[in-house]
């Protein structure tokens, strides 16, 4: 299955992916960079900033690593809703790509968009793409 991002809103989409992935489906996600996230922008920077506050004192160089890429923002956030700490949901998540832009493999095939996941669905002009937020996080892409 083959997702088209633009315009989509990234938890609704997370949770649909997730399904999908349980049920045993391989997903694609093309055009992350173009994927919603709803709410003020300023709140939304502001609750990524505080993110990648959180370091290791002794050591920043163990971690924890904060991704800034889109396509790496569209992974972890559909592992958020496997259940990762188990088999099933770890082989679930290998199941699932994410692509900035469409690649040439790509181009040409059918590709899914999700009504339900819309931005015309959300109903507030309050939101911003996952592009815009990687370029705040420092992500060059």
């Amino acid at each position: 299955m083959i997702i088209d991002g633009k315009d989509l809103v990234l938890g609704r989409l997370a949770s649909f992916a997730a399904k999908r992935l349980l049920e045993g489906e391989r997903v694609t996600v093309v055009n992350a960079e173009q994927i919603v996230v709803s709410g003020r922008k300023k709140a939304t920077f502001d609750a990524y900033d505080a993110w990648l506050e959180i370091r290791n004192l002794t050591n920043p160089r163990k971690g924890p690593f904060h991704l800034k890429r889109p396509e790496e923002l569209v992974r972890r956030t559909v592992r958020g809703m496997l259940p990762f700490d188990k088999p099933r949901g770890r082989g679930a998540y290998d199941r699932l790509r994410a692509y900035i832009g469409v690649p040439s493999e790509f181009v040409g095939k059918k590709m899914q968009t999700l009504p339900e996941a819309s931005l015309e669905r959300l109903g507030t002009r309050r939101f911003m793409r996952i592009g815009d937020l990687s370029k705040h996080l420092g992500a060059k892409f």
